[in-house]
C-alpha cells in the first residue's frame, strides 16, 4: 500500500541551487582571491527532504563538507555511503563519542566539558583528533565566551590529542537588517580571532555565514560559508530577490471523499466551521500527525484543478476538509499543499506566513510517514 499523500524532492533542482550559489559566490569574490567552500547543512533530515539522498547529490555537486546536527545523523550519513567530511554541529560534552573515530566524523568543541571529553576519547584512540573551534559572539547558546576566552580556552590549547583546525561563531539576526547585533557579533568575532592568532593559533579555516549572512555581506564568508535554506531553494525574508532558486520540495496528496453539507452543518471537530450555505465539501487523507500545522484551518489553502481551495474546519490527526464549492472537485483528484500545479503555486514562505512561523518550522516537522520520493537516486 503507498499513502497517496507524498512528499516530491527534486534533486536536479537542488543541486542547480547549489550551483547557482557557488556563482554567486564567485561573482562576488574580489580578483585574485579564492571563492569560499560551501559547508552544506543537511541537519534535521535535511531540513525535512531526506538527509542521505540529499547529503549524497551535495556531495556530487562538490560541496567541501556537510554538516549535521549530531553525531547520529553523521553515522546515518556515513552509513548512506557519504565520504566527504562531515561536521558535526552539537554539544558533545555528554555524547558517546565512539562514533566520531568509527565514522570519521569532525567534531565541534563549544565548551570547556566537551574539550576535556574530547581529549580523553581520543587518547584512548592514540590519535590526534581536529576538531572546530566555537566561538559565542552573541547567540549565547554553544560556544566559548568571546570575552572569556583567555579563561578557558588555554586547557583545550594543551591537550595533545586534540588540533583544531577551524574557528567559527553563529548569527543571530543575519535575516534582520536593522537589528544591530550583527555587526557587534562580527566584529566580537574579528576581535576573537586577533586574540587567537596572537596566541599562537596558526591559520585555520574560519567560518560563519549562514544563508542570510551568505546574501547580506560578502564580508562574513571568509574560507566557507554554511548555507542550508538556500540550497533547498528559500531565501531568508529581505534577501529573497538576491539569488534565482528552485523550490526542491513539493507536497501532494489526492482527495479522497466529497459530500455536501446543508447551512448551519458544521464541519470537523469542535465544529469550528458552520457552513453559511450549501457546501461541498472534500477530505484529504493528511493531518497533524504528518505536519500540517493544526492553525491551517480556516487560514490555509491547497491547489487542487488549479485553484485555492480553504481549508475549514479543524486539521485533525489523519485528516482535514476544504472547501470545494466554487467548482468541481472529486474523489482521486490531486491536492497540491506545497508546490505548483498549473501555473499557480503555494510557496512554504506563503504557508510559513499563514500560521505565522518560519519555514524552516514548515520542512523539519514534515512527519516520518511522508514518503520522500526522489526524481533520481
Amino acid at each position: 500500500m503507498i499513502r497517496c499523500t507524498f512528499a516530491h524532492v527534486d534533486l536536479d533542482a537542488l543541486e542547480s541551487n547549489y550551483r547557482a550559489l557557488e556563482a554567486f559566490l564567485a561573482s562576488h569574490t574580489p580578483a585574485g582571491r579564492r571563492p569560499p567552500g560551501i559547508v552544506a547543512v543537511v541537519k534535521a533530515n535535511a531540513y525535512g527532504h531526506g538527509a542521505a539522498p540529499v547529503a549524497r547529490a551535495l556531495e556530487r555537486a562538490g560541496a567541501t563538507m556537510l554538516a549535521c546536527a549530531d553525531i547520529e545523523e553523521g553515522i546515518a550519513l556515513r552509513q548512506a555511503g557519504v565520504e566527504v567530511p562531515i561536521l558535526v554541529f552539537g554539544a558533545l560534552s555528554v555524547s558517546d563519542l565512539e562514533g566520531l573515530f568509527e565514522h570519521r566524523l569532525t567534531p565541534t568543541c563549544s565548551t570547556p566539558g566537551a574539550g576535556r571529553a574530547l581529549q580523553a576519547a581520543a587518547a584512548r584512540h592514540r590519535t590526534v583528533l581536529p576538531y572546530h573551534l566555537k566561538i559565542d559572539t552573541g547567540l549565547n547558546r554553544l560556544g566559548f565566551r568571546h570575552d572569556n576566552l583567555e579563561r578557558t580556552l588555554p586547557e583545550l590549547f594543551a591537550s595533545p590529542n586534540l588540533r583544531c583546525a577551524a574557528v567559527y561563531t553563529h548569527f543571530a539576526t543575519a535575516d534582520d537588517p536593522s537589528h544591530p547585533l550583527f555587526d557587534r557579533q562580527l566584529e566580537r568575532f574579528a576581535a576573537a580571532r586577533a586574540f587567537l592568532a596572537a596566541r599562537g593559533l596558526g591559520p585555520v579555516t574560519t567560518h560563519a555565514a549562514n544563508s542570510a549572512a551568505v546574501l547580506r555581506a560578502p564580508g562574513t564568508w571568509f574560507d566557507s560559508v554554511r548555507p542550508g535554506l538556500l540550497l533547498y531553494g528559500l531565501a531568508p525574508g529581505p534577501f529573497r530577490d538576491v539569488l534565482a532558486l528552485r523550490p526542491v520540495l513539493s507536497l501532494r496528496s489526492r482527495v479522497v471523499a466529497v459530500k455536501n453539507i446543508r447551512e448551519g452543518e458544521s464541519v470537523g471537530y469542535g465544529g469550528r466551521f458552520v457552513a453559511p450555505g450549501p457546501r461541498r465539501i472534500a477530505t484529504v487523507p493528511a493531518g497533524y500527525a504528518d505536519g500540517l500545522d493544526t492553525r491551517l484551518a480556516d487560514r490555509g489553502a491547497v491547489l487542487v484543478n488549479g485553484r485555492r481551495v480553504p481549508v475549514v474546519g479543524a486539521v485533525s490527526m489523519d485528516m482535514l476538509a476544504i472547501d470545494a464549492s466554487s467548482g468541481p472537485v472529486y474523489a482521486g483528484d490531486e491536492v497540491v499543499f506545497l508546490g505548483e500545479q498549473a501555473g499557480d503555486r503555494i510557496t512554504v514562505t506563503e504557508m510559513a506566513s499563514w500560521i505565522g512561523t518560519i519555514p524552516y518550522e514548515i520542512l523539519c516537522r514534515l512527519g516520518s510517514r511522508i514518503e520522500r520520493r526522489y526524481n533520481r537516486a
